[in-house]
């Protein structure tokens, strides 16, 4: 049986549908949200299948590449720089930046000590197709504190691994020692993962079952704060966390 803590990572499509459609409406957050211009480069986010997927976000990130973003929030900044070696996640969340899509979302699961997920709202403005990335799990990049990934389903219904388009989560974590990051793990880590999970902590389960594409390079006491917000029973901030990202470099 997995944590309670992982299953809204598992499980993200149907928790997300089912918890803008049947939650209590939040206290709304007073956050500007603009949205782009309509010419904003790369694909229409409705002309994204699992088809196509691949072939139009390799396209996208050659001609567009982009590597640092900031997001704004009502708790501060948090500057994310995005990886080179995860070409498909990352053309994927410069895509949906560029086009506003991220700007009508929110951080809609919060778990203190473990992570913050965001990427879904109860008003959307802006259509986005359903479609999957394949994995880019790699071991250099793993689940310490600031960590940026994708969410998806479990392995039963996603043995492949499939990512989530638009479901990302932060990692806030917990410091660890070498022996409790090994257990939590389940596996041998390298000296760098035990290093960073006992100086600045994160949660080595998710390690190789989700894919890692960036970190958060500044604003760590923004995770924190957003850590602390008050949730309701679905673990959704009862004053709404809004999301604005853009892409700086």
């Amino acid at each position: 049986m997995l944590p309670t803590q992982l299953r809204f990572f598992l499980f993200v499509g149907l928790l997300s549908s089912f918890v803008g459609c049947n939650r209590t409406q939040p206290e709304t957050a007073d956050v500007s949200t603009a949205l782009p211009p309509p010419t904003a480069p790369g694909p229409a986010l409705t002309s994204l299948a699992d088809s196509n997927a691949v072939t139009l976000l390799t396209d996208y990130g050659r001609q567009y590449p982009g590597q640092e973003l900031i997001m704004h929030t009502r708790h501060g900044d948090m500057r994310i720089r995005l990886y080179d070696d995860t070409p498909l996640h990352t053309a994927n969340f410069l895509l949906l930046t560029r086009k506003g899509y991220f700007d009508q979302t929110v951080f809609n699961r919060v778990v203190k000590g473990f992570a913050i997920q965001g990427g879904t709202s109860d008003h959307f403005t802006i259509q986005l197709s359903r479609y999957r990335l394949p994995p880019e799990i790699s071991t250099r990049h793993f689940h310490k504190r600031g960590a940026l990934g994708m969410a998806r389903y479990d392995d039963e219904q996603n043995p492949g691994h499939l990512s989530s388009s638009h479901d990302f989560y932060i990692v806030q974590g917990q410091k660890l020692t070498p022996d409790q990051a090994q257990a939590n793990a389940g596996r041998q880590l390298t000296p760098e993962q035990k290093r960073a999970y006992a100086t600045v902590g994160g949660t080595p389960s998710l390690d190789g079952q989700y894919t890692v594409f960036g970190e958060v390079v500044e604003g760590f006491d923004v995770i924190d704060k957003i850590a602390n917000e008050p949730v309701d029973t679905d673990q959704w901030p009862k004053k709404d966390v809004d999301i604005k990202l853009t892409v700086v470099k």
